[in-house]
């Protein structure tokens, strides 16, 4: 048996713990930055590049989204280096109160793409508002659930 036989590998479930701690780096170091995340701040965070990865601008716009979903990051061409469009619900465009949830919940699918899980959108939008990652998660289901059934 060779010397690099008993290197340790790391697993599959290491890296995902891995991208979840970075993840939640990410939003302590923004939560450090911008204080406690209010409508104003997200927005600033979404012009963040050494938050947000990828170039990202926000819309108030229901087409692309699925019955029941309150927000969806597109991309705006081959790569992600070319940026994202974050549609948000209409409904929540008179509430900014939302909106540190609606994004902060899209933001891990922008800067992880697919790997990303909802448990890894969920720690860190916890994070980065300071709460419990349960207190987070009913909060986002009570703003889904807010939208009105068409």
């Amino acid at each position: 048996m060779s010397e690099s036989d008993n290197r340790y590998q790391p697993t599959e479930e290491d890296g995902k713990l891995a991208l979840r701690e970075h993840a939640i780096l990410r939003a302590m170091e923004a939560r450090h930055r911008y204080g406690d995340i209010g409508a104003e701040e997200i927005l600033a965070l979404l012009k963040d590049p050494s938050l947000v990865r990828f170039p990202t601008i926000l819309r108030f716009d229901s087409e692309p989204l699925e019955p029941g979903e309150f927000a969806f990051s597109a991309p705006l061409g081959e790569t992600p280096s070319e940026g994202f469009c974050l549609f948000v619900h209409p409904y929540f465009q008179d509430k900014p109160e939302a909106l540190p949830f609606l994004v902060s919940y899209q933001l891990v699918r922008i800067n992880y793409g697919d790997v990303a899980t909802h448990e890894d959108a969920e720690a860190f939008g916890a994070a980065l508002l300071g709460l419990e990652t349960e207190d987070y998660y009913q909060k986002v289901c009570a703003l889904a659930d807010a939208i009105p059934k068409l």
